[in-house]
C-alpha cells in the first residue's frame, strides 16, 4: 500500500499486482482483492493486475470481479490476464488445474471479454453484472502463443525478453502483423516488461538484483521458492553447477546501472521495440534501496511527480 502511494506521488502511470501461489514474499495471491485495496489507498494512479491467471478462474467470475472494481473506481482499472498455470503439481492440484489448462486460453479470453461487450456465446442468456457495458482495458501477458492470441483478440500485449531479446522482437512483430481491432483496442498496443534497477553506481544497482536471481535459481532446482535474503547472508558459498546456470541466466537481460546508464539502455530498448509503455517488475530484499531505485527511475523517465 505504501509503495502504491509512493508510486502515485512519483508520477507513475499504473500500479499492477500479481498472482503467484505458494511463493514467500508475495504481498497477496488474490490480485483483484489487492487491487481494490490499492485503489482505495490511492486517488489517481491506474490500478490493475499483472496478471490474473485465467486458467485458474472461471471467466464469468473474473468479469464480475473487474466489473465491481471498475464500478468502484471508474476509469482507473486495468485487466491484465495471463495464461500460466501453477508452478508445481501440488499447486496445480490445489487450484484444480492441470499442465494443459492454458490450451483453451483463447476461448476463455473471448468469453471473458464478451461478458463486457455483451457478445459472449459460451453461455447464452448469462450476463456478468455489473461488467456488461463497462470498458476495462484488457492486456494479455504473453508467453509462447500469447502474442498471437492477443492480436487475434484485439487486446494490448505485455511481453518481456524471457526467451531472449530476438524472440521478444519476433513476438512483437507477429502481434502487430496479426492484430485485429476490437471494442477494447483500436490499434496494437505494446508494453515491454522487465527488471530495472537504478542506483548511484552500477555495482550497487546490480546488487539489487542478486536476491531474486538466487531465489529463482533455487526454485528451479528445488521446486520451491525461498524467501529473499540479503546478498551477504549467502557468505560466498558455491552453488551447485545447475543452480549456478539458472542464477546466471536470471541475472541476464535486465536494465541496471546509474541514471545515465539506465536512460541510455531504456531509450535503446524502446527504440528497438517501438513500445508504448514499460512495465517495471523489480523486487529486492533491500526495500530502502528499492524505493530509491524507483525514485531515480522516475527522474530518468521524466515523470511529473505529485506533491
Amino acid at each position: 500500500m505504501d509503495l502504491a502511494r509512493r508510486a502515485e506521488r512519483l508520477g507513475y502511470h499504473r500500479f499492477w499486482v500479481s498472482e503467484h501461489h505458494s511463493v514467500p514474499g508475495v504481498a497477496g495471491s488474490a490480485p483483484t482483492v489487492l487491487a481494490a485495496a490499492v485503489a482505495s489507498a490511492t486517488s489517481a494512479i491506474r490500478v490493475g493486475t499483472g496478471g490474473v491467471m485465467l486458467p485458474n478462474h472461471r471467466p464469468l467470475v473474473v468479469a464480475e470481479q473487474f466489473g465491481v472494481l471498475e464500478s468502484l473506481f471508474p476509469g482507473r482499472i486495468d485487466m491484465g490476464l495471463g495464461r500460466s498455470v501453477g508452478f508445481t503439481g501440488g499447486i496445480r492440484r490445489a487450484l484444480g488445474t492441470e499442465k494443459d489448462a492454458a490450451e483453451d486460453f483463447g476461448d476463455r479470453l473471448a468469453e471473458l471479454t464478451g461478458y463486457f461487450t455483451g457478445t459472449q456465446t459460451a453461455h447464452p442468456q448469462v450476463h456478468a453484472r455489473p461488467a456488461e457495458g463497462l470498458t476495462v482495458p484488457a492486456f494479455v501477458l504473453a508467453t509462447g502463443a500469447g502474442a498471437r492470441i492477443a492480436a487475434q483478440a484485439g487486446l494490448a500485449l505485455v511481453i518481456g525478453d524471457i526467451r531472449g531479446p530476438q524472440a521478444m522482437l519476433e513476438a512483437i512483430g507477429v502481434y502487430r502483423d496479426a492484430f485485429r481491432p476490437s471494442a477494447l483496442w483500436e490499434r496494437p498496443y505494446v508494453v515491454i516488461s522487465g527488471t530495472v534497477a537504478v542506483a548511484g553506481t552500477e555495482v550497487a544497482a546490480r546488487r539489487l538484483l542478486v536476491p531474486e536471481a538466487r531465489a529463482l535459481a533455487y526454485s528451479r532446482t528445488h521446486g520451491v521458492f525461498p524467501p529473499l535474503r540479503p546478498p551477504e547472508e549467502d557468505g560466498g558459498e558455491p552453488m551447485p553447477a545447475r543452480e549456478r546456470e539458472f542464477y546466471e541466466a536470471a541475472m541476464r537481460g535486465h536494465v541496471y546501472g546509474t541514471e545515465e546508464q539506465v536512460a541510455e539502455a531504456l531509450g535503446t530498448l524502446i527504440e528497438r521495440t517501438g513500445a508504448d509503455e514499460v512495465l517495471v517488475t523489480t523486487s529486492s530484499y533491500d526495500r530502502p534501496a528499492l524505493l530509491e531505485s524507483f525514485e531515480r527511475l522516475a527522474r530518468v523517465a521524466g515523470l511529473a511527480g505529485r506533491s
